[in-house]
């Protein structure tokens, strides 16, 4: 599916969370991620590297929960402090995450050089319940 001008606002509020939060020395934040919700708020969040760290959609759908939210539209991750930005596909952990918060949701996802999006359930076909 196509990407419209909101979901071009989500991938620009990905990519501006992980410019202002690229962690150069340690290399701790390199994913930034950004969630619309059904209301149209976006909230964002950046990786945490450690021992038992946490993907950067996990933490902007903990914001996004923290705040009140429970009905989710989109999400993105991207990588890299430097334009053009990676656009990334969520790992397995992050999918059956996405599906148990988010069902109903579209993942923004990146091939060959083109952005395009797909329902969480087409990216994680068998979850876990």
């Amino acid at each position: 599916m196509e990407l419209d001008i909101n979901d071009l606002e989500l991938v620009k509020k990905a990519e501006n969370i992980i410019e202002s939060n690229f962690d150069n020395t340690k290399y701790n934040h390199t994913v930034g991620a950004a969630v619309r919700c059904n209301n149209g708020n976006i909230y964002v969040g950046v990786n945490l590297d450690g021992i038992h760290g946490s993907c950067a959609e996990a933490i902007a759908l903990g914001a996004a929960i923290t705040s009140g939210e429970r009905d989710f539209e989109c999400i993105v991750a991207v990588y890299g402090k430097e334009q053009p930005h990676n656009v990334l596909p969520p790992c397995g952990n992050c999918r059956q995450l996405i599906f148990e918060y988010a069902p109903e949701s579209f993942v923004i996802l990146q091939s060959e050089g083109q952005y395009h999006k797909e329902k969480i359930t087409d990216l994680l076909p068998y979850p876990c319940l």
